[in-house]
């Protein structure tokens, strides 16, 4: 099964969801809370072009936050993801 990184802060209701749909799945994740972590947050950023939490990685790939996860899904690709061999993702 892949590798899962997901980038959240406290109190974030679409990270909630984003961590909800993953656990939904059975897939075993490592989660990172940049709640006052700046360097972490400038580091997502230059990464994703996004400033916004949750950010998602599958095997390395940024893909996106709890939206885009969740289209992921409905589209039935997100499953073909998870399956991939594990890889290594990034970390600040």
């Amino acid at each position: 099964m892949a590798t899962v990184t997901i980038y959240t802060r406290a109190l974030c209701g679409y990270c909630w969801r984003a961590t909800r749909l993953l656990r939904k799945k059975g897939v075993a994740f490592e989660e990172k809370d940049t709640t006052g972590d700046a360097a972490t947050r400038a580091w997502l950023a230059q990464v994703t072009g996004r400033t916004t939490v949750p950010q998602v990685f599958i095997n390395g790939r940024a893909i996106g936050g709890s939206d885009d996860l969740a289209a992921l899904d409905a589209r039935g690709e997100l499953d073909r993801l998870l399956a991939e061999p594990p890889q290594p993702n990034p970390t600040p």
